[in-house]
Parts: structure tokens; C-alpha cells; sequence
């Protein structure tokens, strides 16, 4: 499957800019004290999480991103796609696990389930 066939999810990049800004304004306390210097590291690890982390879909697969690894959960795991009360996308597997999906709000459900190359159900009112 190409690139150009998955549906990607990421989070603003205004996170992303926030925590240049962050970083930035924290050099002059790290620079401060030595023992202040790991005060660098929240605003690094949020950047990296910003820029990382997300989901992905393809016909074959869904691949959670987080700041450090990524889970893959075949479609024939997933029983359903829903929203929990907060807006957010939850995937629930066969075992009965449910998953927020990284980066997916509930309005992005319809482009999700176009990633799988099916179409949703027309709804009859």
C-alpha cells in the first residue's frame, strides 16, 4: 500500500510551537543553576510528543503513535468506532479493550472509516 493511501491524525502543530516557546523561555533558569538544566526536558518532551505522536490508518491497519513506540491493531480486531463523552475517537477490539485513538476527534470518524476502503452505512431517518 502507498503512502499516498494512508490517512494520517496528528495533534496542532500550534503544541509543537508552544514548546519551542517553552524551551526557549526556560534556557536563562536552566542556565541558571546546573541542577535546573532538566527543567529543558518537559518542554523537549512535549515537542517530540507534538510531532510524533497521532494515528494512522490503511486499508490493513491502525497504528497508534505515542512519544515513545506505536501499537498496531489490525481492522478485523476492531469491533467499533465510537466517540466517548469528551469528543474523542475510541476504537473497541474484539477482546473487549477499548482504545482512544491518538489525534482523532468524532467528526474525524467518516475519514477514518474511508482509510478502510468501505463505505459507512447511509443513514435512514
Amino acid at each position: 500500500m502507498s503512502s499516498s493511501d494512508v490517512v494520517r491524525f496528528r495533534h496542532s502543530q500550534a503544541i509543537l510551537v508552544a514548546a519551542v516557546i517553552a524551551f526557549i523561555g526556560a534556557l536563562p533558569l536552566a542556565n541558571a543553576r546546573w541542577y535546573l538544566a532538566p527543567v529543558l526536558l518537559v518542554p523537549l518532551a512535549v515537542g517530540v510528543w507534538a510531532w510524533r505522536a497521532g494515528t494512522d490508518a490503511d486499508g490493513r491497519e491502525l497504528r497508534l503513535r505515542a512519544l515513545a513506540g506505536q501499537r498496531r491493531i489490525g481492522w478485523d480486531h476492531v469491533v467499533e468506532l465510537a466517540t466517548d463523552p469528551r469528543g474523542r475517537a475510541v476504537a473497541r477490539l474484539d477482546d473487549g479493550q477499548q482504545v482512544l485513538l491518538p489525534a482523532v476527534r468524532g467528526t474525524d470518524l467518516p475519514r477514518l472509516v474511508s482509510s478502510t476502503g468501505q463505505s459507512l452505512p447511509s443513514r435512514t431517518d
